[in-house]
């Protein structure tokens, strides 16, 4: 993915993550903590309109999960603040679109290391806003780390153009052109990487951004905002729109002047813009763009030949990782039967070592989001306890829900088929290596998957048939990193869009070809 534009950057290295175990590290994270308390408590954000913070009408409170703490307070937006922030998008546009490639990587580059400076920070508010414990939240802070570097090298190397076969007497060119006002809509599990980097995808392609974040998780979007104007990005590029669905859902949607919609969340909610985006509303001059990710069921397969304590620590890692609020984490472990009780047992274990607490005091697991997740959580372990084996978990109070695991679970059972997305695993039997790939295939999803084995051919085999966006031979189904492993999935994950990717920028533009006779 070298850029001749971009040969001036060193080479491309993933930010390393932090070394909590170093008590000197833990110190200045905890330090962290009581200095974002200081700075940000109770302090209420604005709205970014056309270059310009705006306040007014009614305020909402963002609470800790793990402590009903109020946080900090951010604006609900009007439907005049929307339509004035997509309108000031549209004009932004007309500059920004002719914007220099080079001043946009320019940009990125220096917002990473604005980041690096203030990396326990952002963990530390991440960990405020959405219960991660540090590692979760160093990871992401780490990926959006990446973002910035990655994103700045695949601005040049997109603005180059395409070489095209050519004729004796034309000049011929193919290059790429920016779409216009992009709406980016993101969730609260990755209030970070998410964001920033559908937001960076359509800014180092040259459009402008409606950047809506989660109600549960706006400062986290804030800061990122705040590093990139640091930075040098011009304020008028970026509308920031926090507030209730009623006013910043559907219409944002169905706005004439919205020329894309990138999204993640839920199933529901992306095909519900996936079809209202698909009616042409008075006035609009294009067919819409829509690029969502919505979510995953994602299966580890284990072979009798695999590394039976490498896979038994990857299913638990990503079973349990952030109480298993991650689309990508694995729910469904599929073994064949030699190995089912042996790896099943080593799972067990080492769910049995996560302990609750505080993410605060970076504790194995903390709450779920919200209570209605724990609710939502609480029904399908209740009806699982009818239909398959309850081996671990299953019984809580509030939101701490603990590891969960259900063995002898049937293909048909709605604890393997429906994402839960939850600390909830599920255990199923297979004749062999090949039925395990058919079981996993049996899904409307397709993000994440594992599969295990020391065989070539059985690894050759999985590559070809393993139906996901993203498979990962011997390690963890979760873990993605930006430039390296290109992320988004087949079937009802979502578009395929592969944020991190080489292809992930052409999703934010549009192809030109222009031929001039000698």
């Amino acid at each position: 993915m070298t850029s001749t534009l971009s040969q001036g950057f060193l080479p491309f290295e993933h930010e390393p993550y932090h070394n909590f175990k170093d008590e000197a590290v833990a110190a200045k994270q905890r330090a962290a903590f009581a200095s974002v308390r200081e700075k940000y408590a109770g302090k209420s954000f604005p709205l970014l309109i056309d270059s310009q913070e705006v306040t007014g009408g009614e305020t909402f409170t963002v609470h800790n999960p793990a402590t009903g703490e109020a946080l900090w307070n951010f604006q609900n937006a009007s439907a005049g603040q929307r339509d004035a922030a997509i309108q000031a998008a549209k004009t932004a546009f007309e500059s920004w679109q002719h914007s220099d490639p080079f001043q946009r990587a320019s940009i990125f580059k220096r917002a990473a290391e604005l980041l690096r400076q203030r990396r326990l920070e952002f963990n530390a508010v991440m960990t405020l806003e959405n219960g991660k414990n540090w590692a979760e939240a160093d990871g992401e802070v780490a990926e959006s780390v990446d973002h910035f570097e990655v994103f700045a090298r695949e601005t040049l190397r997109w603005a180059e153009g395409k070489a095209v076969y050519p004729m004796p007497d034309e000049h011929v060119t193919t290059h790429y052109e920016p779409l216009g006002v992009v709406v980016t809509i993101s969730p609260w599990n990755f209030p970070s990487a998410i964001p920033l980097g559908m937001g960076l995808g359509a800014l180092a392609a040259g459009n402008t951004v409606i950047w809506k974040p989660a109600s549960e998780t706006p400062l986290s979007s804030w800061l990122m905002l705040e590093l990139l104007f640091e930075a040098g990005l011009p304020r008028g590029t970026v509308q920031f729109l926090t507030g209730q669905d009623d006013v910043l859902g559907d219409a944002l949607v169905d706005h004439k002047d919205v020329r894309m919609i990138a999204f993640t969340g839920s199933r529901e909610i992306g095909c519900r813009i996936y079809e209202r985006a698909a009616k042409v509303q008075p006035g609009q001059k294009w067919l819409k763009r829509v690029m969502a990710e919505m979510g995953g069921k994602d299966a580890t397969v284990v072979c009798a030949d695999a590394d039976l304590d490498a896979a038994a620590l990857g299913i638990a890692q990503a079973a349990f990782g952030y109480s298993g609020q991650k689309c990508s984490a694995c729910s469904r472990a599929i073994l064949e039967d030699s190995v089912y009780d042996e790896v099943l047992e080593k799972v067990l274990a080492h769910a049995r070592t996560l302990k609750a607490g505080l993410p605060e005091d970076n504790a194995d697991y903390g709450p779920v989001i919200h209570a209605g997740s724990a609710g939502r959580i609480r029904g399908y372990v209740e009806a699982g306890k009818a239909s398959a084996k309850l081996l671990l978990g299953g019984e809580w109070e509030g939101k701490n829900v603990p590891p969960t695991i259900f063995g002898e679970v049937a293909s048909s059972d709605p604890l393997f088929q429906e994402e839960i997305f939850g600390p909830v695993l599920t255990f199923t039997r297979a004749h062999d290596w090949q039925h395990a790939i058919e079981l996993a295939n049996d899904s409307e999803y397709g993000l994440t998957g594992s599969f295990y084995s020391r065989d070539p051919a059985k690894i050759s085999e999985a590559r070809r048939r393993f139906h996901v966006g993203n498979l990962y031979v011997n390690r963890k189904c979760t873990g993605a990193l930006s430039g390296t492993h290109a992320f988004g999935g087949y079937g009802m994950s979502g578009t395929n869009a592969k944020v991190g990717g080489p292809d992930y920028l052409f999703w934010f533009l549009q192809t030109k070809t222009t031929a001039q006779k000698y």
